[in-house]
């Protein structure tokens, strides 16, 4: 399986999961006790004139494309009343579908589970929560369960109406601090719309290794991508030699000791661990970041990085 980024920005962005598109004998008799589910639906003017598979990611979330895709090629999707193969096909406002849902482990991973979640602010459109580090945001392989999503979905029924519970950007499972959260979908439009336009301002705090010396305020402006020698890392990249993207953090000293240094950090873009790149291209890794070349220390066992600002207009009133 992988990570397929949506139309937010990457990073720090929400996720869907990739699946392959047949489930493999653990994950198929473990649902075959399941029955499907026979769900209609109707295209909205989002998705007006998109692919029917493209239309479908929309309006049930919780499956992959290419199970959808599979949905298709079986004749398990009627449009307007008639089967339909093609995944090409195109749809207009007002269509009718029904799908023949068969579960997949993703889509069972999409229900609520009550958990505390502590909320910061909280109106009719969205909700500000103050994320524990340890928490995963959103279902992945390896984590079906116990996420952030799953919370949001047992603590509020409208939850299910917004797609991923209203999740418009993410924090790594180890740092902590504020998420927004929508609770509609003009809320959710609104705010993907303002954090793609670099108009939410996002702050850290972060415990770094080593003694600060130099500026107190830098500014890292170089790219980031995929490391070519260990696929599990980020770091910073020749764009002319290997793919990246442009990335901008500013990094303002706080105070420090020989050993260690508190820094905060301004994100001007989100890009997949982006804060630990940055300052371990400083040769100031996080406090607790093995990845990068951190280690603990007392009493900080793990990633020393809290996410302590959210700044930006509110997307309705």
């Amino acid at each position: 399986m992988k990570p397929v980024p949506e139309s937010l920005p990457d990073g720090e962005s929400a996720l869907l999961v990739e699946a392959d598109a047949g489930l493999n004998a653990d994950e198929a008799d473990a649902l075959s006790d399941v029955e499907s589910e026979l769900r209609p639906l109707q295209i909205g003017t989002e998705q007006h004139a998109t692919r029917l598979d493209r239309a479908l990611v929309d309006l049930v979330p919780e499956f992959s494309r290419s199970y959808l895709q599979q949905l298709l090629a079986q004749g398990l999707v009627n449009l307007n009343g008639k089967p339909v193969l093609k995944a090409s096909t195109r749809v207009k406002a007002g269509d009718h579908v029904v799908l023949e849902m068969r579960p997949t482990v993703q889509s069972q991973a999409f229900r609520p589970e009550p958990m505390p979640i502590d909320v910061v602010y909280e109106d009719a459109h969205l909700l500000v929560v103050n994320k524990p580090a340890g928490l995963v945001v959103h279902p992945a392989p390896g984590n079906w369960s116990g996420t952030l999503l799953n919370g949001l979905l047992a603590r509020d029924e409208k939850a299910l109406l917004v797609p991923r519970a209203g999740i418009v950007h993410r924090l790594d499972k180890d740092t902590s601090g504020l998420m927004v959260v929508a609770r509609d979908r003009a809320a959710m439009d609104a705010l993907v719309a303002l954090i793609a336009e670099r108009k939410v301002q996002r702050q850290y705090l972060a415990l770094a290794h080593g003694a600060w010396t130099g500026p107190k305020t830098r500014t890292v402006n170089v790219p980031i991508g995929r490391d070519p020698r260990n696929r599990l890392r980020m770091a910073v990249v020749d764009l002319a030699i290997h793919p990246g993207k442009a990335a901008r953090t500013d990094i303002s000293y706080l105070g420090g000791v020989d050993v260690g240094c508190w820094v905060q950090c301004t994100l001007h873009t989100g890009r997949t661990h982006q804060i630990r790149v940055h300052l371990a291209s400083l040769k100031h890794p996080l406090v607790g970041d093995s990845l990068y070349g951190g280690s603990p220390m007392d009493p900080m066992q793990r990633q020393a990085l809290h996410a302590y600002r959210l700044a930006f207009v509110h997307p309705v009133t």
